[in-house]
């Protein structure tokens, strides 16, 4: 049901809403300039989903939560049915079958959706099943199957950097309402089993490579290091107060490798400095502890671990993609939600914000003193 009470739009979320606009035209600015020898056409496009993510945070942001919660298994099994479609149908980009085409007018990347479908679908589960002491192995069968599934038929398009970042968010969530210590020790020992297998069987030869040239990207400069290298080059050279808007050399010659997209803080550190990327590291740690409060805030488990998986989200991308540009984590292709190109991911972000708004319009204490989850 979607409700236009007055009670909703006196408790609305403006801080965040403000960012988060304040965020976009940043984004946009920073885009304009990593585009603009090229004819503007990313900036353009990503414009219109700039403008179709903000709708579609105001739509959902009135739409009751519990209503979400009804039909979250739906909403899993859509995107997961999307996840098995783009496999046979989907649209191939570098070496990556992720996208689905849409009448030619745009491409669409369900392993984006999915990250709010497994925040949701988890949150569900520990709303029904929850319990006062820490889970073991054999509780968490059912949220490991829901994690399991989109992270293989990502992995299977292949898609290692956005499995990774699913299985970090819900990983967080999972430890967030506990786990028994030999549990979390069991756990580790499957993903060093899965690591073991997937380096020699299911890693692609460039994967590989990224991994190799993080330890030392100098041992390849010209092809897997490059990217990498260039990369430090342009934020180092941006200096303090950085050289200005569309006057960053590494970026205008076009140095900087997809630098409308994974790359796109490489362009902000060159143009703006250390100033502008610690303004806008700022502008995301708002958000997040913004969406923590509201976490803490919630009256039932349902809403406080969509919350905490939204935060969650925006905190690992910010994380994974900054590492990786300043060369203190390997290239995995993680955007930097909103800020770097892309429709799905920022379309993710925006929704995401709207599921925190919805809440906190409707569970938020009018007195603003933490409410009791127990």
């Amino acid at each position: 049901m979607i409700m236009f009470d007055r009670r909703l739009l006196k408790n609305f979320g403006w801080f965040l809403f403000l960012l988060t606009l304040a965020f976009s035209a940043i984004s946009l600015l920073n885009l304009y300039s990593a585009s603009y020898e090229t004819g503007l056409t990313s900036f353009k496009k990503q414009f219109f989903w700039i403008g179709v993510g903000l709708v579609a945070l105001i739509f959902i942001s009135f739409i009751n939560y519990r209503l979400i919660r009804q039909y979250t298994f739906y909403i899993y099994s859509f995107t997961i049915l999307l996840l098995v479609f783009v496999l046979f149908f989907g649209k191939e980009v570098a070496g990556s079958k992720s996208w689905i085409d849409i009448a030619s007018l745009a491409t669409v990347q369900p392993s984006e959706l999915v990250k709010i479908s497994v925040i949701l679908i988890l949150a569900k589960f520990y709303d029904n099943d929850y319990q006062a002491t820490p889970y073991g192995f054999l509780d968490l069968i059912k949220p490991i199957i829901f994690i399991a599934v989109p992270v293989v038929l990502v992995l299977m398009q292949p898609d290692l950097g956005t499995a990774m970042t699913i299985l970090l968010i819900s990983g967080s969530m999972v430890l967030f309402m506990g786990v028994k210590k030999w549990s979390v020790a069991f756990i580790l020992i499957v993903v060093l089993g899965v690591s073991f297998y997937s380096w020699h069987y299911t890693l692609k030869p460039y994967q590989k490579d990224r991994i190799k040239t993080f330890i030392n990207p100098a041992s390849d400069p010209l092809n897997a290091g490059y990217n990498s290298i260039q990369s430090q080059i342009a934020i180092g050279s941006g200096g303090l107060a950085g050289k200005g808007l569309r006057s960053g050399s590494q970026t205008q010659l076009r140095f900087i490798p997809a630098q409308q997209t994974d790359f796109a803080f490489s362009v902000l550190a060159e143009e703006w400095g250390f100033l502008g990327s610690i303004c806008v590291l700022l502008l995301y740690f708002m958000i997040i502890l913004w969406m923590l409060d509201t976490s803490s805030r919630a009256r039932d488990k349902f809403s406080m671990l969509v919350c905490f998986g939204v935060a969650a989200m925006f905190f690992w991308h910010v994380l994974v993609n900054v590492g990786m540009v300043i060369g203190i984590l390997p290239v995995t292709g993680v955007p930097l939600l909103i800020f770097s190109y892309g429709g799905s991911s920022t379309l993710t972000a925006m929704i995401g914000i709207g599921l925190v708004l919805g809440i906190r319009m409707r569970k938020f204490s009018m007195s603003g003193e933490a409410i009791d989850l127990g």
